[in-house]
């Protein structure tokens, strides 16, 4: 975190759309301030093109002012319900390059309120108010601080609640009581996680504390806004921290209890299983280091979301979790539906990575062959980049002789995979004789026995006991139909 002081913060809000809005506001003889994210992050050093601005008085006013300053370069909208107010500007002085299109630059604009909030709803009364009052329902503190723009003032900071220092100390804290801020908006408890998430900060602990006294009060949110702080909290670069807090204070067995359900190791006879959802955010930071797909993530975090339902003990081997793979895969469904995460190719997916993780990890833990690797590629298409990926990052034992085996084997099911890439797999996989050219030759309508004999075919080819190549496939066709009690057109 930089030091910055108010001529600091002067020098650094000289632009020329800061400049613009103080005209507006002096112009209507108003106070305005840009608060928030965007002050938080000049101190912290982090890129920030979305500025908020609170007026003690119509921030709508002021959005209107700037807009006819500007005139063409800017673009305003206006939602009086809710009595705010976006200006869009492009900002031709911060093009990458001359052929570059314009960066856009976006304002919001509020009056300063006060709200008062039901037990039933995150949705607020809401009157005008001063900027106490509105600093005051701010979330954290860190989102506290507001700078003045107005002429007499520019540059001047206005921190009631010692924010500066939290920041410094890396801390998330409401400013004020943290069950009245909570309860009044349980959204504010997920932000608080991704906060501390994304900035890499603690919760205080009185601020924790009241996390898990409301976490109850987060049955109120939408699937949807749940999610879209999920999301964020995903994509941070240590998601596990995120996620260990959701954890601890009693949200996660609220809105993904099926994976908080992995936080569990019984012990039998003196054998125990490791913790799976430990194991599971470990996974998920290490995906994290390779990839920047928030579905890969997910399917990160919910590939052994079926070991909690799929765990046996057997008296000759300890705990099992046989096919948690496949049980896994089919609760995808339900929790994306749940958490209103889209039901589309994403979902299929996550759901094709969760049911297929664990074959390469067979694959590597016995002799890599060819015909394994061909029926994994097959399985995957192209998805298996991101398989192997996830399964890679699933290898977390602290056995550095079996992880080291493991990885050699990785290795070589990767040189087999590129090597078949090379080589076209789409088309050496698929056999050349379809399902219609079958029904045509045995005069078959769609049914079992055509499934029988496209399997035959593909087997043959998945495991290279045949060219993919018409005559050879053919003969072991006609072989298979007379298995079958079937008559070719030509032997009628």
């Amino acid at each position: 975190m930089r030091q910055l002081s108010d001529e600091d913060l002067a020098h650094i809000l000289d632009q020329d759309i800061f400049h613009k809005i103080s005209a507006a506001a002096d112009g209507l003889g108003v106070e305005c301030y840009v608060v928030g994210g965007y002050v938080r992050d000049l101190f912290l050093e982090r890129p920030s093109n979305d500025i908020d601005v609170v007026v003690v008085g119509s921030g709508i006013a002021v959005a209107q002012e700037l807009k006819r300053m500007l005139g063409r370069r800017a673009h305003l909208s206006v939602f009086r319900n809710f009595g705010t107010a976006q200006v869009k500007v492009r900002e031709h002085g911060r093009q990458a390059a001359p052929d570059a299109a314009p960066a856009e630059v976006e304002i919001e604009f509020v009056g300063a309120r006060r709200e008062s909030y039901s037990h039933d709803s995150r949705k607020p009364h809401v009157e005008d108010g001063t900027l106490e009052d509105d600093q005051n329902r701010r979330d954290f503190t860190i989102n506290a601080l507001a700078v003045c723009l107005n002429q007499s003032r520019f540059g001047q900071l206005v921190d009631p609640f010692d924010g500066l220092w939290d920041l410094e100390d890396g801390i998330i804290r409401t400013p004020l009581d943290p069950d009245i801020t909570f309860s009044d908006d349980p959204l504010r408890m997920m932000r608080c996680i991704r906060f501390a998430t994304q900035l890499n900060f603690s919760i205080e602990d009185e601020t924790f504390e009241a996390l898990e006294r409301n976490a109850h009060r987060i049955k109120i949110i939408s699937g949807e806004r749940i999610q879209e702080e999920l999301n964020k909290i995903m994509m941070t670069p240590t998601p596990s921290k995120g996620f260990v807090d959701l954890q601890r204070c009693g949200l996660l067995q609220l809105i993904m209890p099926e994976v908080a359900a992995l936080d569990i190791v019984e012990t039998r006879n003196g054998r125990a299983h490791k913790n799976n959802f430990y194991h599971t955010l470990e996974v998920v930071d290490n995906v994290a280091r390779n990839s920047q797909y928030l579905w890969l993530r997910w399917a990160a975090l919910l590939h052994d979301v079926g070991k909690t339902r799929s765990k046996r003990w057997d008296p000759l081997v300890g705990w099992t979790f046989h096919n948690h793979n496949i049980i896994g895969a089919k609760m995808v469904p339900e929790l994306f539906r749940r958490l209103k995460l889209p039901m589309d190719a994403k979902m299929k997916y996550v759901q094709k990575l969760v049911d297929l993780h664990m074959r390469p990890i067979v694959i590597a833990d016995e002799e890599v062959t060819d015909s394994a690797v061909r029926r994994l590629m097959n399985d995957a298409g192209d998805d298996i980049d991101d398989l192997m990926t996830l399964c890679e990052a699933d290898i977390t034992s602290r056995n550095e002789v079996r992880k080291a085996r493991f990885r050699e084997n990785f290795r070589m099911v990767r040189e087999k995979l590129t090597d078949l890439k090379e080589k076209d797999y789409k088309r050496l996989l698929q056999p050349v004789i379809d399902g219609n050219e079958i029904m045509e030759m045995f005069h078959l309508k769609p049914s079992r026995e055509v499934g029988l004999l496209k399997q035959a075919l593909k087997d043959a080819v998945l495991d290279n006991r045949v060219a993919n190549e018409r005559q050879p496939l053919m003969q072991l066709l006609v072989s298979k139909a007379r298995e079958m009690g079937l008559v070719m057109e030509a032997e009628e």
